[in-house]
């Protein structure tokens, strides 16, 4: 039993931290070319930024993505979220820890109806997650028809634009959320069952993990990260946003940093080390562009390519040690 529930939960490829070093220093050549300057402060802060909104939604996505699932309706989860945020605190200070509990708790709700889908009505991860992710949607078009409520200036100034030198706070809260969820699938029984059901849930059952107490779990996890990441973008924005999480492509933008990071799209292999990578990977090639005014259609090709042959390097890795 030990066996089938501790496998290898240290395993992070080196491959997409080599990935970004090339990037940024291909990139840097590139700029400096043209005439510009890559690692400026402005640019810097604007790529951590960038990295701290897709970060905290990527990270709760490794988790399900490592328990064998899937949540596309992270995008709609941090939209509504930054509704809830600022329409709760409504530009009052003594109302943000109130709001950001109340925000947290609404995204824990959608993530208990993900997993009760996956698990007890047993749909297929994309097709529950998509489906909740379309009712979410219909709510926020109909219900919004552009930004609403008031952030809490102390949350603007705070989480939204304060920095420690040039890494924003927004950045630090990353690295806490990634450390935490490291730690948990590392040094936690939970952690450790959630690796053993995306590898192989029956053989988990047969262990003795509740598997759909584990994957429940998970999708919530999921869903706060992507709450928490809401809270940023209400701070980061001063008001709520009805499509600041589909126009980010958060979901897909997630799923891509997770894979790039290394972790199986079929669960039981992984870890938030490598989708952080996966994450600085992405906001670096954002900068590279944006520095160089690279047309956006272009962009998402160039986005494209690099995931499908990140993708390809790992299946081709997977058959050769299956081999």
């Amino acid at each position: 039993m030990s066996g089938t529930l501790s496998p290898p939960v240290r395993w992070t490829p080196p491959g997409v931290f080599v990935a970004l070093a090339l990037t940024l220093a291909v990139g840097w050549l590139v700029v400096t070319v043209d005439g510009g300057r890559l690692f400026s402060q402005p640019t810097i802060v604007s790529l951590l930024h960038v990295a701290a909104g897709l970060g905290l939604v990527a990270v709760g996505q490794t988790l399900v993505v490592v328990g064998g699932s899937l949540d596309l309706s992270v995008a709609y989860t941090v939209s509504l979220s930054t509704l809830v945020a600022a329409e709760a605190m409504a530009g009052d200070d003594g109302a943000l820890l109130p709001a950001i509990a109340l925000t947290l708790a609404v995204s824990a709700a959608i993530g208990l109806v993900n997993g009760l889908l996956v698990t007890l009505a047993r749909i297929n991860p994309f097709i529950a997650t998509v489906g909740v992710g379309l009712l979410l949607k219909g709510y926020l078009d109909n219900g919004y028809d552009g930004p609403a409520g008031k952030t809490a200036p102390v949350l603007v100034q705070g989480l939204g634009y304060q920095r420690v030198g040039p890494v924003p706070l927004a950045f630090l809260l990353l690295l806490a959320v990634a450390a935490a969820a490291w730690f948990v699938l590392a040094r936690t029984r939970f952690g450790h069952h959630l690796i053993a059901v995306g590898g192989d849930p029956e053989v988990a059952r047969l262990s003795g993990v509740r598997t759909g107490r584990v994957l429940v779990t998970a999708h919530v996890l999921c869903a706060l990260c992507a709450g928490l990441a809401g809270v940023y973008l209400a701070g980061r924005l001063g008001a709520g946003a009805p499509r600041v999480g589909t126009e980010g492509l958060y979901d897909l933008e997630s799923i891509a940093a997770v894979v790039l990071g290394g972790t199986a799209l079929a669960g039981g292999r992984g870890g938030v080390v490598g989708t952080v990578g996966g994450v600085l990977l992405l906001a670096s090639i954002d900068a590279v562009f944006n520095q160089l005014d690279v047309d956006v259609f272009f962009k998402q090709v160039i986005r494209g390519v690099i995931i499908i042959a990140a993708v390809a390097v790992y299946a081709r890795r997977a058959m050769r040690k299956a081999s």
